[in-house]
């Protein structure tokens, strides 16, 4: 079946139904910008535990190339 025949043969009344779908679309905007700021928080926390390396670490995580320039 299609979508929109399946929509008009639902037992609930148009409000009812117009209601639910605004929840879900509301739902879904919440859901997607939550998960916008979990991956910008990440980045963030990322960079400042790059920043936060000491000096042996970085020499761990590079290596001791001697390259001047």
């Amino acid at each position: 079946m299609s979508k929109k025949k399946q929509e008009t043969e639902s037992n609930l009344p148009q409000d009812i139904l117009a209601k639910l779908q605004a929840t879900k679309a509301e739902l879904l905007k919440e859901e997607q910008q939550r998960a916008e700021e979990k991956h910008a928080k990440e980045l963030f926390e990322r960079k400042e535990r790059e920043k936060n390396l000491s000096f042996a670490e970085l020499l761990e995580r590079h290596g001791d190339k001697g390259n001047k320039f």
